[in-house]
C-alpha cells in the first residue's frame, strides 16, 4: 500500500468520524431532549396519538398549566409509562 493510499484512507476515516459527530450533535439539539413539552410534543415523545395522551391525563398523568399554557415534563411521561408498565 502506498503512502498516498494510507493518507487517503486516514482522510476518509476522519471525514466520516467528523460527519457522524456533527450529525449526533445536531440530532441531540433538535430532538426530544427538552425537559418540558407541549401536549402534542408529549404525545409524540410517548409514541401515542394526542387523543390517547389526553386519556393518560385522566389516568393520572400530571400536566402543568400556567396562564392557560399546558406543559408536561419528560420525567413525568417516563414516570407515568413506567408506572403503567407490566
Amino acid at each position: 500500500m502506498t503512502s498516498y493510499s494510507v493518507n487517503f484512507e486516514s482522510h476518509i476515516e476522519e471525514l466520516i468520524v467528523n460527519t457522524i459527530n456533527k450529525t449526533i450533535l445536531v440530532s441531540n439539539q433538535n430532538s426530544n431532549f427538552y425537559e418540558w413539552f407541549s401536549l402534542k410534543e408529549g404525545a409524540k415523545y410517548a409514541g401515542v396519538s394526542y387523543n390517547t395522551f389526553m386519556k393518560f391525563r385522566v389516568l393520572g398523568l400530571k400536566i402543568a398549566e400556567i396562564d392557560g399554557i399546558k406543559r408536561v415534563s419528560r420525567k413525568e411521561i417516563d414516570r407515568f409509562l413506567e408506572q403503567h408498565s407490566f
